[in-house]
C-alpha cells in the first residue's frame, strides 16, 4: 500500500505547475493535506515581497513525545522547463518526465516523503514528536522564500531539509556562501567607422577585465563563474555599455567575499585604464555553515538510518538550500538526500525504492 500511495502522490504533485513565484496551486493542495492530517496551518505573506502568487506554507502538529518540536522542510517550486510536466513510471522503478521538462523530484520527492511519514504515523497511532513542516516558495531563486519567513513561527531548534541529490542516506553537513555580482561598464558611444577614436568601447574594457579574472575552481572549496554578458546597440557603434553577471561560492564565507572583492578591483582598475566607469553591485544568495558530526541533529539521523540498515554518507555541498537560512536564525539543520537525481535537467529522475527509504527515515526521526 505504501509504495502505491507514494507513487500516486508523487505523480499527482509533480504534474502541478509550480514555477518559482507561481506555487499557488500546489500550495493549496498541500494546505489541504496538512489540515486533513490534523495540522495547524498558516500561510505567510512571502509571495507579496516578490509579486508572487502565494506564501510559504507552515504547519504544526502537537506530539505526545517530550522534547522540542522538530522541523521538516521541502520547497514547492521547480526550475524551468517545468510547464505541463508528465510523470512516467517505468517497470524498473524509475520515474522520469516525458523528456521535454524537468521531472520536479527537486523537491516533490522531499514533500511526498514527509507526507507519507506523517500518514503512516497517523494510521498506526504511533506517539511522535511535535512536528513542524515548512513548504517554502522560491527556493530555486536563491532561497528567497525562507529569506523573508517570519521565524517567530518556528519553535524547533533542529531541522531536516529534504533537498539533496544522491543516494538516500547521504546528508550534507556544510554548504557555501554564494555571492552574486553584477558589473556594468559605462563607456562612450561613437561611430565605429567615422570616429572610433572618440568612443570608449565598454565591451573591450569588459573583455580585458574578464581576461584577468580567474574562473572555475579556485581551490578545493571555492569557485568563481562569470555567467552572462550583454552590451552594445549596433555593430557600427562603439559600445557605450556592457554588463556581466557572475557568482563566487566557497565553503568559507571570507574566501567567497575575498574573491568578489578581487573581481571588483579588477573591473574598477580596468575601467580607469580605458577611461570608462564601472558600477559594481553584489548580493548574498546564502551564507556558509558547517555542522559537526557530533551534533545531536546528526546523531539522530545516524541512528535512524542505522535502525533501517541504510548506509550513511556525509558530504559538503556547493549548493545552497533553505537550511542556509535556518542556520542564520538559530535552527540547526542538515540537508538529506530525498531521491532526486540529475536535477535541473530534463534527464531528472527518482526511484520508487528511494522515495520509500527516505520516507522511512523521516518516520524514524519523527517518532524518537
Amino acid at each position: 500500500m505504501m509504495e502505491e500511495r507514494i507513487v500516486k502522490e508523487f505523480c499527482k504533485l509533480v504534474e502541478i505547475d509550480s514555477p518559482s513565484f507561481g506555487e499557488r496551486e500546489i500550495a493549496d493542495q498541500l494546505k489541504a493535506y496538512l489540515v486533513e492530517l490534523g495540522f495547524e496551518v498558516r500561510e505567510d505573506k512571502a509571495g507579496d515581497c516578490y509579486n508572487g502568487n502565494c506564501g510559504n506554507i507552515y504547519g504544526f502538529l502537537q506530539g505526545e513525545l517530550p522534547g522540542d518540536p522538530i522541523l521538516f522542510s521541502a520547497h514547492m517550486d521547480t526550475v524551468e522547463p517545468s510547464r505541463n510536466k508528465k510523470a512516467v513510471v517505468h517497470e524498473d522503478g524509475r520515474i522520469t518526465s516525458d523528456g521535454t521538462t524537468v521531472l520536479g523530484a527537486d523537491d516533490i520527492s522531499g514533500i511526498v516523503a514527509i507526507l507519507e511519514a506523517i500518514r503512516k504515523i497517523k494510521e498506526q497511532g504511533v506517539p511522535h514528536r511535535s512536528i513542524e513542516v515548512l513548504f517554502a516558495i522560491a527556493e530555486e531563486v536563491y532561497i528567497l522564500g525562507s529569506e523573508v519567513l517570519d521565524y517567530s513561527l518556528i519553535r524547533a531548534k533542529e531541522a531536516y531539509v529534504l533537498d539533496l541529490t544522491g543516494e538516500v542516506g547521504t546528508a550534507a553537513l556544510s554548504a557555501p556562501t554564494l555571492v552574486s555580482f553584477t558589473a556594468k561598464m559605462i563607456g562612450k558611444a561613437a561611430h565605429a567607422g567615422f570616429a572610433p577614436e572618440n568612443g570608449i568601447n565598454a565591451i573591450a574594457a569588459v573583455a580585458d577585465a574578464i581576461g584577468q579574472v580567474k574562473q572555475g575552481r579556485i581551490d578545493e572549496i571555492t569557485t568563481v563563474n562569470i555567467g552572462t554578458i550583454s552590451g552594445g546597440l549596433a555593430k557600427n557603434i562603439v559600445s557605450e555599455g556592457c554588463i556581466i553577471e557572475g557568482e563566487a561560492r566557497s565553503l568559507n564565507h571570507d574566501k567567497a567575499v575575498l574573491e568578489v572583492d578581487k573581481i571588483q578591483g579588477i573591473f574598477k582598475a580596468t575601467a580607469e585604464k580605458y577611461g570608462a566607469e564601472c558600477e559594481f553591485k553584489t548580493s548574498f544568495g546564502c551564507i556558509a555553515y558547517e555542522i559537526d558530526k557530533t551534533n545531536p541533529v546528526v546523531i539522530k539521523y545516524e541512528k535512524a538510518c542505522n535502525k533501517l540498515e541504510i548506509p550513511t554518507k556525509y558530504i559538503k555541498t556547493f549548493g545552497g538550500s533553505d537550511n542556509n537560512n535556518f542556520i542564520r536564525h538559530g535552527i540547526t539543520g542538515i540537508v538529506i538526500a530525498s531521491g532526486m537525481n540529475k536535477v535541473h535537467s530534463t534527464e531528472e529522475y527518482t526511484l520508487v525504492s528511494e522515495l520509500i527509504k527516505c520516507s522511512k527515515i523521516v518516520y524514524e526521526l519523527m517518532t524518537v
